[in-house]
């Protein structure tokens, strides 16, 4: 009797089982690639966003420390005892902004120099006003590079927007500059006006190279605050930044004015300039005009700053929830796949268990083993047995016949 063999269920090929493992991977693949890209992307835009506004809060703090230090240096010039009241004030708070954010912006070693020679200039004004203008200017100069690390290492000068560009090329670089040199001129000519008669040649030089260090910074000033309101999108940047530019460009035009070349020099004043009174007070007006703008510009440039970060983490949280429902549908078609692969196999198993109970072959249809009978008839319908007679198979010993089971009678 021959055996069937025992039928095995049929497995899916490895091509059924590796496919939608490969499709789900593919569809997941692209979308965290473009996830994560975004990802960095706004990561870098938002800690670049943040730096900035750590230098707008430094910056912030440098802007009393300049006036302060200006109105030193004046006094100083003059012959006057000048309160240090303003300028202790202004120092003691951005020294606690340095602490706090300096190392971050790598602007402590700076402030640190800085102090000292703030610390190191004399209460009382000197004796010898020309020592006295060589020594602020020794000080201003490292403010002045103060300024420029501070727009370094906050990314203020990377800014990648025209509109706060502008602003912080306006408040970091042009606006100290131009106080400054306005600063250095006014005082310039104070001293020319004292200069004994030898040495008079070589003052106008000296006033004409200050007088465009001075006008340059200040005329930029303004082309970068106009630029800036002609490139943005937000509806409160012009009508908050164009009034105190005005006043700030007429006080200006009014030092450049002053400062101008004339022929014969005015009363008391040194050769080709105005007067020293009249170019001290111009420079007043236009530090006063500045004082008003330097708050402004900064409040702008925070807040488009802030309005930044903000949109930023609308993308990231938008970009997360769309890598979310991303995955969750792969998950979901992945769960499909699986669900009918377990389906098929469920199947599979039970047509082969059917096939056993049935003794179906594994073709499904019915059959037996070879030279078994397929059943007993019934009866009376058996043909009847052919009589047999015993016939003789020889003869034996003595003559005798031998008879075989299966020989017919005779």
């Amino acid at each position: 009797m021959t055996v069937p063999p025992e039928r095995v269920p049929r497995r899916p090929a490895l091509a059924g089982r590796v496919l939608p493992l490969l499709l789900v991977v593919a569809l997941l693949a692209p979308v965290a690639f473009l996830f994560a890209q975004q990802r960095r992307l706004t990561e870098d835009d938002r800690g670049l966003a943040v730096r900035e506004r750590m230098g707008v809060e430094y910056l912030r703090a440098l802007g009393p420390v300049t006036l302060a230090l200006v109105d030193a240096q004046s006094a100083a010039v003059a012959g006057r005892t000048a309160s240090r009241e303003a300028l202790t004030r202004a120092v003691e708070d951005a020294a606690s902004v340095d602490t706090r954010i300096g190392d971050q912006l790598r602007t402590h070693d700076r402030w640190t120099g800085l102090r000292a020679k703030l610390e190191a200039l004399p209460d009382r004004a000197l004796t010898d006003p020309e020592a006295a203008f060589v020594a602020y200017g020794e000080v201003t100069d490292l403010l002045l590079a103060l300024h420029r690390k501070v727009r370094e290492g906050s990314g203020l000068m990377r800014d990648p927007q025209s509109d706060s560009f502008f602003l912080q090329d306006a408040v970091s670089e042009e606006l100290p500059e131009a106080l400054v040199t306005a600063g250095r001129l006014a005082d310039l000519a104070t001293l020319a006006a004292r200069r004994p008669a030898a040495e008079q040649l070589r003052t106008g030089p000296e006033l004409a190279g200050l007088r465009v260090a001075a006008l340059t910074p200040a005329t930029d000033l303004v082309t970068d605050l106009r630029a800036a309101v002609d490139n943005t999108e937000s509806t409160k940047l012009g009508a908050n930044v164009l009034a105190p530019l005005d006043g700030y460009q007429r006080a200006v035009e009014r030092l450049a004015a002053l400062s101008a070349p004339t022929d014969p020099p005015r009363a008391g004043g040194a050769p080709g300039v105005g007067g020293p009174t009249e170019l001290t007070a111009a420079r007043n007006n236009a530090q006063s005009a500045a004082r008003q703008l330097q708050p402004v510009i900064l409040d702008e440039l925070d807040v488009l700053l802030r309005e930044r970060i903000d949109r930023l983490d609308r993308e990231r949280w938008l970009a997360g929830t769309a890598a979310g429902v991303a995955v969750l549908l792969v998950a979901a078609l992945g769960a499909v796949l699986l669900a009918a692969y377990r389906r098929a196999r469920r199947r599979a198993v039970g047509e082969h268990r059917a096939d056993e109970d049935s003794g179906a072959a594994p073709g499904g249809t019915g059959w037996e083993p070879p030279g078994e009978p397929r059943g007993l008839a019934p009866l009376g319908t058996l043909a009847p047995a052919e009589p047999r007679t015993l016939q003789p198979a020889g003869r034996g010993p003595a003559g005798t016949e031998r008879w075989g089971p299966f020989d017919a009678a005779r």
